[in-house]
C-alpha cells in the first residue's frame, strides 16, 4: 500500500496546471437612442440573449425600475421619456445582479425554475437556486 505522501503526489501530477480560469462576466452594453420624447433600446434582443433570458421579463423590469411605460417590437424597446444610455445601463447592471448571477459562486451561468407559485434562479455551475421576485 503507497503513502499518504505518494498518492498526494500522485494526485497533483495528474491535477492540470491551472484548475480553473474563469473570466469576469461583464454586462453586456446598452446601446440607446433618442427620437423625440422617446428612448429606443437598439439592442435589446442581444442582450436579453446574452444573458439567457426571455426579452419579456428583462423588458417589465427595465420599465418598472425605471418608472416609465413603453413597448417592445422586433428586438428593440421603445420607452416614453429621455433616458440616457448610463442610465439604462444601470438598470440592466442592476437586473442582472439580482436575476442572473450565482449569488453563491458568481456565475452567469442560471436558469429560472418554478416551483409552486415561487421563481427561483438555479445555477448550472454550482447548483445553488435562490428565490427571487417574479
Amino acid at each position: 500500500m503507497r503513502s499518504y505522501e505518494e498518492l498526494l503526489e500522485k494526485a497533483l501530477k495528474e491535477l492540470p496546471a491551472e484548475v480553473v480560469k474563469r473570466d469576469r462576466f461583464e454586462s453586456p452594453k446598452v446601446s440607446a437612442q433618442r427620437e423625440g420624447s422617446r428612448t429606443i433600446i437598439k439592442n435589446f434582443s442581444q442582450i436579453a440573449k446574452s444573458i439567457n433570458r426571455k426579452e419579456n421579463h428583462l423588458f417589465k423590469y427595465i420599465i418598472k425600475s425605471m418608472g416609465t411605460a413603453g413597448f417592445l417590437e422586433s428586438g428593440r424597446v421603445v420607452l416614453q421619456g429621455k433616458f440616457n444610455e448610463e442610465e439604462i445601463q444601470k438598470e440592466v447592471d442592476n437586473y442582472v445582479r439580482e436575476y442572473v448571477l450565482c449569488k453563491e459562486c458568481g456565475a452567469p451561468d442560471t436558469e429560472f425554475v418554478r416551483e409552486e407559485r415561487v421563481l427561483f434562479v438555479r445555477c448550472l455551475a454550482c447548483g445553488a437556486r435562490h428565490s427571487v421576485r417574479s
